[in-house]
């Protein structure tokens, strides 16, 4: 009996190694077959964690790819420095009697360099002109209407001769003193009044807000885009009495590409003398004002506009 039931665990035995033999086979040739390049079964796991430890498509690296990885893009060029303006900040102290102010804008940056009374009112006078031709024109546009070559006719005489009857008739048409704070919103100016009697003439404006009237004009604001080259031409062709201060300071080349309106009158009231000057260039816009006694004329403050902006020009220039 127990040589039978030796005989019946050995036979029970050898189908258990059998199929164990079995086993280990099939595991070595899936091990295999994981190994295999191309295999169905081959391993794929370490490519998912993660970012991908080769491209997906490795035919698709060529040896130019793998050469512009490798050298670095070159790092872009350094933008130039842009030109300086033709003025400098600097403390001017001049032999000028009565009260003077400065302001110049950087038309790029709109930064603004002045002096340290800037922000000081006086009365326009006719440079407000610019302004008030401006508004009449965006206006116009804004209603789909095209100024009348007499109406036009008017704007440049206006402009360049700087003629008061024809400034007073645009004026009343623009709704007279709501022009002036039409100026003061659209330009974005700080400092300046509407005059208490609602007259062009005695609009309050400082040297920064005259620069900052400039650059409205000059970037399209002021008369719109449809009127903006034509008026800029128009301050270049300033004429006559009122073709003084800040462009006569610059190379005779240079003042016709200047464009200007300048303000001169007398106040009897207070006994002086307001000399107004408002230039636009290339890359910015100045303000120049002086008040003085009375008696001193009106040639008196003409020649200090322009002797303040020659003592603030570069020596290039």
């Amino acid at each position: 009996m127990a040589g039978q039931r030796r005989d019946d665990r050995r036979g029970d035995a050898s189908p258990v190694k059998l199929i164990a033999v079995a086993v280990v086979l099939v595991g070595l040739v899936l091990v295999s077959l994981r190994l295999l390049p191309g295999s169905p079964f081959e391993a794929t796991a370490a490519a998912r964690w993660g970012d991908p430890a080769v491209p997906a498509d490795r035919g698709a690296t060529t040896p130019g790819d793998r050469s512009s990885r490798q050298s670095p893009s070159p790092s872009p060029s350094p933008s130039a420095t842009p030109e300086p303006l033709p003025f400098e900040a600097r403390d001017v102290d001049l032999d000028i009697e009565g009260w003077y102010s400065w302001s110049v804008l950087d038309r790029r940056t709109g930064e603004i360099i002045g002096s340290d009374n800037m922000d000081e009112t006086s009365t326009t006078a006719s440079l407000i002109k610019a302004w008030i031709v401006a508004d009449y024109l965006r206006r116009a546009a804004d209603a789909g209407q095209t100024p009348s070559d007499a109406k036009l006719a008017d704007a440049t005489k206006i402009i360049r001769d700087s003629d008061n009857t024809r400034a007073e008739q645009f004026y009343n048409s623009v709704g007279r003193s709501a022009s002036i704070k039409r100026l003061i919103s659209l330009c974005e100016l700080t400092d300046s009044k509407v005059a208490p009697d609602g007259g062009w003439s005695r609009t309050a404006l400082s040297p920064r807000d005259t620069a900052r009237m400039g650059a409205c004009i000059a970037d399209g604001r002021a008369a719109g885009p449809k009127w903006t080259t034509w008026l800029i031409k128009e301050m270049r062709l300033v004429r006559g009495a009122g073709d003084f201060g800040i462009r006569k300071a610059f190379p005779a080349a240079e003042r016709k590409t200047i464009a200007i309106k300048n303000g001169w009158i007398d106040r009897t009231r207070e006994q002086e003398m307001h000399i107004n000057c408002l230039a636009i260039g290339d890359t910015w816009t100045m303000g120049v004002m002086v008040r003085y006694p009375i008696g001193k004329g009106y040639e008196y403050g003409m020649k200090n506009c322009q002797k303040i902006t020659e003592a603030l020009l570069r020596d290039s220039v």
